[in-house]
């Protein structure tokens, strides 16, 4: 049998996306899995499994759109009419919100980037790399503004009233909504695990540069050894350290099991051979302590090289690292290479990202279940107050992450519980709202009885 013309309209959209994949995937992914063999080799001690799934999950990002495309084309005339008038509007929505969000970061940082010497390419790298990271926070807030207007478009004209006299229900008419949740919340996972993060740092190294200061890793790093008795004090680490660059301004005091002073070493410089692992310190004095005998001071003018330490330079930044630049690869190794070392860290908010990693995707299908009821209006005043109740529980989900995670980083409740629970409780209070929809209750008295009891 022939195929219709409708036929193969419906199967050139998932084959051009399947296309646009393969681009992508032999694009980035090859690109990714060189970038993880390169922190394989500069962190040893990073979490190898981890950063060896970064290029599936790229490839798995990269094939994403195809798999939207094969769900709408494989849907039902009415599923297809639905996903064709939201994505329409989502389009607009995002591209409005994207051009606000960049016109107000440029006004923050072109100064910044004026002062490069290649303006053009600085600003190309700034907004190519913070990609994954706008992505991550402007797809929630798309997909609240493109649904309520769909849906309340939709209303209005009785299309949604036609399809449930058509014999569909509420669910099955939001589904192909759900599934864009679904898809947005699986993009946001892919990008959460450790692009997304990692750019918010990135762009802050390529504002140092284009500034002409002096990047850093990090400066004043305290790294805590307790079985080897050993406390590390680091001034400053430069940015290419893992390529061999010496830590600036090093100091490593040594105590005895039972807490008094044993030696103290001060150096300008110290670099790590990765060959022998042995640290050599430069312009090195060296104080032992003995009990009831005073300091012994020995200054070497030649490199003082110290084998058998088993601290590494990844090591010893790792404390230093801000937990919400990290992606899961890197909170993994952090949480790892600290582990027992709770006396000069703390691992709550290390803990509570980590969670907050897997967590934060799903605010975008939460935010699904909390607008499709709310969007929905079958009375003739209209979905002005379903907007402004979405709006306004859009805004306290926001609220009640910003305070859980707080809590959370400071260990006043366990770290999952602080990155799930804002989503557990508004995707409970989304099914609920669903359930009074499809009632046909009022969904304002339904709130009100919810919070007030009356």
């Amino acid at each position: 049998m022939p195929f219709s013309s409708e036929t193969l309209k419906r199967g050139l959209v998932p084959l051009l996306l399947l296309l646009l994949g393969v681009g992508l995937f032999s694009w980035l992914v090859p690109a990714e899995a060189k970038a993880v063999d390169a922190q394989l080799l500069g962190f040893p001690d990073s979490d190898a499994p981890a950063h060896l799934m970064r290029p599936k999950i790229l490839g798995v990002i990269c094939f994403l759109p195809a798999l939207a495309g094969f769900a709408y084309a494989s849907g039902g005339i009415l599923a297809r009419y639905l996903a064709r008038q939201f994505f329409g509007i989502f389009a607009i929505c995002f591209a409005s919100l994207l051009t606000i969000w960049l016109l107000m970061d440029l006004q923050n940082n072109l100064n910044d980037l004026r002062q490069s010497d290649e303006m053009m390419r600085a600003l190309t790298m700034f907004y190519g790399t913070r990609l994954p990271a706008i992505l991550l926070l402007l797809l929630p807030y798309s997909l609240l503004l493109s649904l309520l207007y769909c849906l309340g478009k939709l209303s209005k004209s009785r299309e949604i009233v036609a399809m449930i006299q058509a014999g569909r229900s509420l669910p099955r008419i939001c589904l192909p909504l759900i599934l864009a949740g679904v898809f947005s919340a699986l993009l946001c996972a892919g990008l959460n695990y450790h692009w997304a993060p990692v750019a918010d740092g990135a762009s802050e190294e390529i504002l140092q540069k284009a500034k002409g200061t002096t990047v850093l890793a990090a400066s004043n790093v305290l790294y805590r050894n307790p079985p080897q008795h050993r406390l590390w004090m680091v001034g400053t680490f430069p940015k290419d350290y893992e390529k061999g660059r010496p830590l600036q301004a090093v100091e490593v005091t040594t105590t005895r099991p039972d807490g008094s002073l044993k030696s103290r070493l001060s150096a300008a410089q110290a670099s790590w051979n990765p060959a022998d692992r042995t640290w050599s310190f430069e312009g090195a004095t060296v104080g032992l302590f003995e009990p009831d005998m005073p300091p012994d001071f020995t200054e070497y003018s030649e490199p003082l090289v110290q084998p058998g330490w088993p601290e590494t330079p990844w090591q010893l930044i790792k404390p230093a690292l801000s937990a919400p630049y990290l992606g899961i690869p890197d909170l993994n190794g952090w949480l790892l290479a600290n582990a027992g070392n709770e006396l000069s860290v703390i691992p709550a908010p290390y803990l509570t990202q980590w969670h907050y990693r897997w967590a934060q995707p799903w605010v975008c299908l939460v935010t699904v279940l909390l607008a499709a009821p709310l969007g929905i209006h079958f009375s003739r005043r209209g979905s002005t107050g379903g907007v402004a109740m979405a709006v306004a529980l859009s805004v306290a989900l926001l609220f009640l992450t910003t305070v859980f995670l707080a809590l959370g980083e400071a260990s006043y409740i366990a770290p999952a519980l602080a990155a799930w629970s804002p989503n557990a409780i508004f995707a409970l209070l989304g099914a609920f709202l669903f359930q009074r929809r499809m009632a046909g209750r009022p969904l304002h008295q339904s709130l009100r009885r919810l919070f007030t009891g009356a």
